[in-house]
């Protein structure tokens, strides 16, 4: 009995002849019920015979053609070293590819040739060719119709009914009212084609757009401009579409300056049409070949009050740059981009010089651009911040965290000494669930980790040095004690990093009850019996007063304008930090609200105007005469003397009626956002002014990169490309990244 086969035919007496050997083939005189077990037995000797004599399975398929069968699912055809499961052969009238309808088949002398009825084109038309050859010169043929095109190309859509596997080729198969089963094509790789349009059913191939395709392919996934000149990838894309003109490298490198230069145009317009002010983020980023980059960013609440950032700009920094020169060039950016009168913020890292700060401040004062004469323009990163903290901490404890990862390694290098070390744990009732490992120097919040881990072990530590000769790297109890203090650091930060990075756009509302937490423990952490801690923490805590002078108004006003919160959480941190003079510093932060209000209703007018903005104020629009615009200049002062006479006799101002309400329930699912976009028409004033300080990007640090050691790195490939080219892609990326996030 033969495996996969019906009892009708199993029939051993019935000889099949020697299978296919050197291009010769059986004669198949078998009866037709029989043939089955011929085919197995035909296809399993060729299996057998050497790789070099083999018959490919094209050869084999065009003796089924000439043989009249086909393939139908009726039963499973098992056959040594291949899969035809499903797969029997019943007898048929002669099958004929298609492509023959076009072809008439001459035979000159020992060879056969087919001739192409269209173009009498002469291919070769002998039965070991296959038929792709023909199929693909149908595709390309000029003097042929499309008409009826679709049935060379359309394999893969004829997939979705049915495939027969048969090793490593697809038979596609369309399916019968007699659930039988019909060869019709056999995949081959494409022969190349330079014609750059062809229409194909109702398709059409276009050189251009599929050239763009692949530019912004590369720029969108950050590929090298060089893998257009890659063999694999020209191989695959020209098996892929045999159509498609292959491109240079310098083209492809001319088409993502086109892109980006029509992003570009598509970001002016937006950035023209922003209803509020724009913070920018500066950072460095260093390439792999050492040079230094300056990245801008604007951030910004659009017209739907959703945070966003955009790359502006991307450009290579001289060696030798002064302060003064980075300044003109970050004018020189806004200049370019228009958006000089639109700056509200800018925010560098807490190491930047001032004097960078000073003169784009300068700059911008002598157009009267800046509210509150920049008190919080210059704003310095939450984040960078805390890693500073996070480094002065590590570089005081480095040499016992070193030995921390000796110990680790010592227990993790031995099976025996893992094993006895586990056996302890258990002696001495540790049951933690924490996973002793190496921390990654370059992220922080690993070495917190590792260093947690090793303080729920620290009694087993112990214990092996006094069972294990061989262990001597064991800490004394003042640097576990030590180890203890700062991983306590550590733990404290991690989390408000944390919280610095839940959300990928997070609105300025939600640092300053954070970063008023670490100054407590700042100040509590200086109390520390071990001078060694004690000084640690005051060298920390003297940084961070540095940024907080800096930026604790801005901080403030931006939780003032949570409706949770309104002032009472000013109320709430400040007697604790400041003690006595918690009132004065209160009243300063209620101060600076009021200025900064009294600038944004001053200049509301102004920006309404500007931005032909069809602002709703209670059920109507809010009515300007049209002088407002001719003389913005001369009647600065009056609307500044009409808001404050107006608040005198009476009037409530947005700012007073928001401070008055009660506070909006405190709840998980709170959206800030969205809160004050209900509320514009309410607070028309006081929602422009919470659209500008939400808006700064308090922490400009991604979520990615939260807990890095290192700074900005530029990709390699990218990296040794020229500078102009180099910000196209970076900006071109972004910008295109965020529209599909969109």
């Amino acid at each position: 009995m033969i495996e996969g086969f019906p009892p009708f035919y199993q029939n051993p007496e019935n000889e099949v002849p020697k299978a296919y050997v050197e291009n010769e083939r059986p004669p198949f005189k078998a009866p037709p019920k029989h043939y089955a077990y011929g085919l197995k037995q035909l296809i399993e000797e060729c299996w057998d015979e050497k790789p070099s004599r083999r018959p490919t399975f094209r050869q084999i398929i065009e003796i089924l053609e000439d043989t009249n069968y086909r393939l139908a699912p009726k039963g499973g055809l098992k056959v040594r070293g291949m899969d035809m499961s499903d797969a029997i052969i019943v007898k048929s009238s002669r099958l004929k590819s298609v492509v023959w309808n076009d072809f008439d088949r001459i035979k000159k002398g020992d060879t056969c040739v087919a001739v192409c009825r269209h173009c009498k084109k002469k291919l070769s038309g002998s039965s070991t060719s296959g038929t792709s050859h023909l199929r693909n010169h149908l595709i390309r043929c000029q003097r042929r119709s499309n008409h009826g095109i679709a049935q060379y190309v359309t394999a893969r859509d004829k997939r979705k009914e049915g495939t027969v596997t048969i090793a490593n080729f697809n038979l596609d198969i369309d399916q019968k009212k007699d659930d039988s089963l019909s060869l019709v094509n056999i995949k081959f790789e494409q022969e190349q084609m330079k014609e750059e349009t062809v229409n194909t059913g109702n398709s059409n191939f276009d050189q251009r757009r599929s050239r763009f395709d692949l530019a912004r392919m590369i720029i969108l996934h950050g590929y090298p401009l060089a893998m257009v000149e890659h063999v694999g990838f020209r191989v695959f894309v020209k098996n892929l579409q045999p159509l498609f003109e292959l491109v240079t490298l310098n083209r492809v490198e001319a088409d993502c300056m086109e892109i980006y230069e029509k992003e570009k145009q598509k970001m002016n317009e937006m950035l023209d049409r922003l209803p509020g002010k724009i913070s920018l983020g500066v950072d460095v980023w260093t390439a792999t070949c050492g040079s230094e980059y300056l990245c801008l960013t604007a951030n910004y609440i659009d017209e739907s009050w959703l945070l966003r950032r955009r790359v502006l700009n991307f450009i290579i920094i001289d060696p030798l740059h002064t302060d003064d020169k980075l300044s003109e060039t970050i004018m020189s950016c806004l200049m370019d981009w228009d958006i000089d009168r639109k700056l509200f913020s800018i925010v560098l890292d807490s190491s930047t010089s001032d004097s960078i700060t000073l003169r784009v401040t300068e700059r911008l004062s002598e157009n009267r651009f800046l509210y509150c004469n920049g008190q919080l323009f210059d704003i310095r990163c939450a984040s960078n911040v805390l890693s500073v903290l996070v480094q002065h901490a590590l570089e005081a404890v480095s040499e016992i965290i070193n030995r921390v990862r000796e110990s680790i390694h010592y227990i993790k290098s031995s099976q025996r000494v893992h094993e006895k070390f586990n056996v302890m744990a258990k002696e001495v009732g540790i049951t933690s669930q924490k996973c002793l490992s190496i921390d990654n120097p370059l992220q922080w919040n690993s070495t917190y980790s590792m260093l947690e881990a090793a303080l729920e072990f620290r009694d087993v530590f112990m214990l092996l040095q006094e069972n294990d000769s061989g262990y001597t790297i064991n800490l004394s109890d003042v640097e576990w004690e030590r180890v203890t203090a700062v991983t306590s650091y550590l733990k404290l930060f991690v989390e408000v990093t944390s919280v610095f990075t839940r959300s990928k756009y997070p609105t300025a509302n939600i640092y300053f009850p954070e970063l008023c937490d670490v100054k407590l423990h700042l100040i509590e952490w200086c109390k520390n019996s071990d001078e060694y801690i004690s000084s640690l923490a005051l060298r920390m805590r003297s940084k961070f007063d540095e940024y907080w002078e800096k930026c604790s108004l801005g901080l403030a006003v931006a939780a003032m304008l949570d409706p949770r919160f309104k002032m009472k959480l000013v109320e709430y941190y400040y007697p604790q930090i400041y003690g006595s003079t918690s009132a004065g510093r209160i009243n300063e932060v209620l101060e600076g609200v009021k200025a900064l209000y009294n600038e944004h209703s001053i200049r509301f007018p102004l920006d309404f105007d500007d931005q032909g903005l069809a602002w709703q104020v209670g059920n109507g629009p809010l009515c300007l005469p049209s002088s407002v615009k001719d003389s913005r200049d001369r009647l600065m002062g009056f609307d500044k003397f009409l808001n404050e006479t107006s608040q005198g006799e009476g009037g409530k101002s947005d700012l007073d009626k928001y401070l008055e309400e009660p506070l909006f329930p405190r709840n998980v699912d709170f959206s800030i956002s969205n809160w004050w976009k209900v509320h514009t028409p309410r607070y028309p004033v006081l929602s422009m002014m919470a659209r500008n300080v939400l808006g700064i990007p308090m922490s400009k640090v991604p979520q990615e990169l939260a807990f890095n050691n290192s700074g900005r790195v530029l990709d390699r490939d990218w990296s040794s490309l020229n500078p102009v080219t180099v910000q196209a892609l970076v900006c071109s990326q972004d910008w295109i990244r965020s529209e599909l996030e969109n």
